[in-house]
């Protein structure tokens, strides 16, 4: 029963890698370019949360110094991860439009027609 307990009270982590598995697997697997940076996003996301889940602690209070609270949470890993979704949309953005401007140069978003088209020319 013990190592149940331990997977049910580290379930955060345990999502955090499927997302990154599966992510890095839609990156890898996946011809689509638009796949890709969905995929791209799902392993962004376990990345936030990889740095997120620890950020909080049971019964921590905002760092407000004050004689009743003893125990703080730290909130420089929220403010990081909040960059960082900023940083992940920008570059989203920028993929999405990426694959607009491919998709007007040879017609596709599919790797492989494209490095077909680019071999043959």
């Amino acid at each position: 029963m013990g190592a149940l307990q331990e997977i049910v009270n580290h379930y955060n982590l345990w999502i955090t890698v499927f997302l990154m598995v599966s992510g890095l697997y839609v990156v890898v697997a996946r011809g689509n370019m638009v796949k890709k940076l969905v995929g791209l996003g799902l392993f962004q996301t376990s990345v936030y949360l990889l740095y997120i889940s620890p950020g909080k602690i049971l019964g921590g209070t905002p760092p407000i110094l004050a004689d009743q609270f003893t125990v703080y949470s730290n909130p420089l890993p929220h403010v990081l991860i909040l960059t960082a979704i900023v940083v992940g949309v920008a570059t989203l953005a920028l993929g999405l439009a990426l694959v607009v401007r491919i998709n007007e140069a040879f017609g596709t978003i599919e790797e492989d027609e494209i490095f077909e088209r680019g071999a043959g020319e």
